[in-house]
């Protein structure tokens, strides 16, 4: 008997059922969970500004929208095509922000990025897929360029890794010292660059 592929978050049709019933599924638009990550999200990074961004698996681009104002150029993608047409609704007015259907790690982009942000879609894949997300970034990403990872920690139904699972897989491949580690009991944000710290950009040190 073959599986639903709605009960597979390996498979666009997963997330093709969940945007058929909210185009904000994960109520990123209205809990302060959400919106307090976003801002340690951004708070971690050790930059200001980056010339060229990346965001995979950004959903109805809620924090796609504030990356736009950190960087130069910034790339995001979805596999699913309600995800990408709320995102490009969402940033129409972000003419340096461009949106991609792609789903990974297949459709990885050949560019060469100085941000790349995975945020929250990592637990939905297997292992091996995690795997190549790490060396695919590690590929493109330009010398000092920076890897922000972050995720739920808890278990999440029909998924067979966690988002400590994916951090670990990430840790394991990415040849990068790790510049900021934050661990609460519902997230988990790590970040990897071999550039300066925050301190030293500044002269600080």
């Amino acid at each position: 008997m073959s599986l639903d592929p709605t009960s597979q978050p390996d498979r666009p049709e997963y997330f093709d059922a969940m945007f058929a019933k909210s185009d904000d599924p994960w109520k990123f638009q209205s809990r302060w969970y959400e919106r307090r990550k976003r801002a340690l999200t951004l708070a971690c990074l050790p930059s200001d500004r980056y010339s060229y961004g990346f965001e995979p698996g950004c959903a109805n681009g809620e924090l796609s929208a504030r990356l736009g104002t950190r960087c130069e150029k910034l790339l995001v993608s979805d596999g699913v095509d309600r995800a990408v047409a709320l995102t490009r609704e969402r940033l129409k007015d972000q003419k340096n922000v461009e949106v991609r259907k792609a789903w990974l790690p297949k459709d990885w982009p050949r560019d060469k990025f100085d941000l790349i942000v995975l945020s929250e879609f990592l637990f939905y894949l297997k292992a091996d897929a995690v795997e190549e997300i790490a060396w695919k970034a590690q590929e493109t990403l330009t010398p000092g360029g920076v890897i922000l990872a972050c995720h739920w920690r808890h278990p999440i139904e029909h998924c067979v890794i966690t988002g400590d699972d994916a951090h670990k897989a990430l840790e394991k491949f990415i040849q990068l010292p790790n510049q900021c580690h934050v661990v609460e009991p519902d997230l988990r944000i790590d970040v990897w660059c071999a550039g300066p710290t925050v301190a030293a950009r500044e002269g600080l040190t």
